[in-house]
């Protein structure tokens, strides 16, 4: 039985490097991991405050969001254009 794991980004280097390096070292057959980038699904930034996401990029284990690196503070996330 997979576990759901969510790595929230905003598009940034940043996130786009925790996207390459951190979710496809994930074991698949231990987690489902949906990718969701906040700066292109606007809709989702309330499900990642719900979640615990304070900054991007962000991967949530076990509904423990994890804080890998800091590219945006998600108040910055909220506030862009």
């Amino acid at each position: 039985m997979t576990q759901k794991a969510y790595l929230y980004h905003a598009g940034c280097a940043v996130c786009l490097d925790a996207e390459r390096q951190i979710a496809q070292a994930l074991d698949l057959s231990r987690f489902a991991v949906e990718v969701v980038n906040l700066g292109e699904d606007r809709a989702r930034i309330a499900e990642a405050e719900a979640a615990g996401v304070q900054s991007v990029p962000a991967l949530v284990l076990g509904g423990v969001p994890l804080h890998i690196n800091f590219g945006a503070a998600l108040t910055d996330v909220k506030g862009a254009a």
